[in-house]
């Protein structure tokens, strides 16, 4: 219980602050609508309507990826202000509640503007999903969470490099490929109704459960490393 309530008081804090500023929703919303409006200009989806159907998933999280950087650097920038990473280091609760609650709150974030961006992307796209619509349910937070969770940690492992902004898509882009990859077929198999996302969705699944286990267990030598 302790540890759970750890969790909620940094998961409440973060919420509070970004309520206070909206810097990170503010700066992914901008990306990701300047994505979809672009390329949306670039060709006409409403005269390439299968076309439009098999490029929207990929847009959708390639712009997600990419805006999402924003929030990660964001919500340990914060941390780094007034000397607040030092408190938690002599804290005597488990470096892992700090980061899985940062994490819970950036993946509030990135879906608050996954939201926004769902039917914009349907607007702009015309898209009318051919497969199992309910399956979005199930891949949007789980190809959220596999580019929050990585995202949060590999922002916190930057945190001590010079060039800290640069580092994270540099580190987090190339470890994200494969869920990329699953997460993009999968949502484009719902849309287009052309194959079954079973396979991608078990490939995502298997993905959150290593990369989730791997950053909570090596977050402490993160926090408290020199």
């Amino acid at each position: 219980m302790i540890y759970i309530r750890t969790v909620w008081l940094h998961l409440k804090k973060d919420l509070y602050l970004e309520w206070r500023s909206r810097d990170a929703i503010a700066g992914m919303l901008f990306f990701t609508l300047l994505v979809a409006v672009v390329f949306a200009m670039a060709f006409d989806p409403t005269g390439y309507p299968t076309l439009a159907r098999q490029m929207s998933g990929g847009l959708l999280w390639v712009g997600l990826l990419f805006a999402s950087t924003t929030a990660m650097n964001i919500s340990w920038e914060r941390e780094r202000r007034n000397q607040v990473l030092d408190a938690h280091r002599m804290s005597a609760s488990a470096p892992s509640a700090l980061f899985l609650g940062k994490a819970l709150a950036n993946l509030v974030f990135v879906t608050a503007v996954e939201l926004v961006l769902a039917p914009v992307f349907a607007v702009f796209y015309n898209l009318h999903p051919l497969g199992e619509a309910k399956l979005l349910w199930v891949v949007l937070p789980l190809g959220t969470w596999a580019i929050v969770v990585n995202g949060t940690f590999f922002a916190a492992l930057g945190l001590r490099s010079r060039n800290r902004e640069l580092m994270l898509p540099v580190i987090l882009f190339p470890l994200s490929i494969p869920a990329l990859l699953a997460v993009t077929q999968a949502t484009t198999g719902i849309i287009t109704g052309d194959f079954e996302p079973g396979m991608w969705i078990r490939l995502i699944v298997g993905f959150d459960v290593i990369f989730t286990t791997a950053c909570l267990l090596l977050f402490g030598t993160v926090l408290h490393a020199e």
